[in-house]
């Protein structure tokens, strides 16, 4: 058999086809509406008893209209898109400040009042428009938090399409955790200068990249009444996730997902784990991912298996099987009386480096046993040359003697 192994889909692939397949089918309780006109109503989300997690979750479908329109709880928040990542798209008007040669003409001062979701400070701008304006923004509760920007210009040639860094237009970020906020102005001249091409500003929080500045809309009457997306964050509870785990009777987070902390709390999220995909809030609501049909990620046999994958060589070829990888190969097979040439060359090769070893043995110890023999004569010849000296003059004397 060919070798086999299992290769864990890269993160970014499984939250992509997560994020994908979360974004392209609701899913709700049993019973419960899936949609409302055209909007896609996920759990914990819900219309009705049972169909959502809590009261904060619930959603007023209005058949008045056609098609039908979605609010959030009993307000009047149309919402235009629900996302198990975290997050919903509403539909909000923009505040003005409108003058004419006499004065100011009309004013809105723009405010919204949330109970529970706060407004994301990652996803919005506060942009402001015109000439001759000061766009304030604040807690509509208290003084928690207080900001704006400023735009001008004397004329309408100095003002960039698409550019909202101060002629024009300006933008500035949203402070974190904001459940309100309330626009109101300011002009220096009350547009008196400016008239001709700019009579009003223009406020509102929009999501960010969803609103393209024009210079049209500096002198378009009709730009007040246009409403444009806004989105809140939205999170599960107040608890972390540490703290939702110790309650298992009301943790939200099903089988084959997990707990997030979102950077927006309080509260958390569900996610389903690399590999799976669905609504990690409902039971068995994280599928499995076919990688093998939608990924296609093997050059030989894919196999699926819960939350991953293995890709494995047909017989007579070896590898790790990846389409992208190395794919599989031909077993390199070598023929009987080659492999037995081979056999008898190596079998050669080694009685001759064993002979080889053995005769430097003998050397070796050959050479150890003449060195003592050497040392002993070269002893006796000088030992025994002092004493025949030592022994002529003494036997000389007896002689005389």
């Amino acid at each position: 058999m060919g070798l086999s192994f299992i290769f864990k889909k890269i993160a970014l692939v499984a939250v992509t086809l997560t994020l994908t397949a979360t974004s392209v089918a609701a899913q709700t309780q049993p019973g419960c509406e899936s949609s409302c006109g055209n909007i896609s109503i996920p759990y914990p989300f819900g219309t009705g008893d049972g169909c959502n997690i809590s009261s904060n979750f619930f959603i007023t479908c209005n058949t008045t209209f056609n098609p039908p329109k979605a609010f959030l709880t009993t307000s009047y928040i149309e919402i235009l898109d629900i996302s198990l990542d975290g997050y919903l798209s509403i539909s909000e008007s923009i505040g003005y400040d409108c003058y004419n040669e006499v004065g100011r003409t009309s004013y809105f001062d723009m405010w919204l009042k949330l109970s529970k979701f706060p407004i994301s400070h990652t996803r919005n701008k506060f942009t402001a428009i015109g000439c001759d304006t000061y766009a304030h923004v604040k807690d509509y509760l208290g003084d928690t938090y207080s900001t704006g920007c400023l735009t001008f210009c004397d004329n309408i040639t100095n003002v960039v399409k698409g550019s909202c860094s101060g002629i024009g237009c300006c933008q500035t970020a949203i402070p974190k955790g904001v459940r309100s906020y309330h626009v109101t102005f300011g002009s220096s001249n009350n547009h008196s200068n400016v008239l001709s091409f700019n009579p009003c500003s223009y406020g509102f929080v929009v999501e960010d990249g969803a609103y393209n500045f024009s210079i049209s809309d500096l002198y378009d009457e009709n730009f007040r009444d246009k409403e444009f997306p806004m989105i809140l964050d939205w999170t599960i509870g107040n608890q972390t996730c540490a703290e939702a785990k110790m309650d298992q009777e009301n943790y939200a987070c099903k089988e084959n997902s997990d707990c997030i902390d979102p950077e927006n709390g309080p509260g958390y999220l569900c996610k389903c784990l690399d590999g799976f995909q669905g609504n990690p809030y409902l039971s068995q609501g994280c599928q499995d991912i076919n990688e093998c049909d939608t990924l296609k990620p093997c050059n030989g046999t894919c196999n699926n298996a819960p939350g991953s994958y293995n890709c494995s060589c047909p017989d007579g070829s070896e590898g790790e099987g990846l389409r992208n990888g190395t794919g599989c190969s031909p077993k390199v097979v070598m023929p009987h009386h080659q492999s037995f040439s081979v056999a008898v060359v190596a079998l050669g090769i080694g009685v001759g480096v064993l002979f080889s070893l053995l005769c430097l043995s003998w050397v070796y110890t050959g050479l150890r046993q003449r060195k003592p023999t050497a040392e002993k004569s070269e002893n006796l010849q000088q030992n025994g040359g002092m004493l025949i000296r030592e022994q002529l003059p003494k036997r000389a004397e007896m002689l005389k003697t």
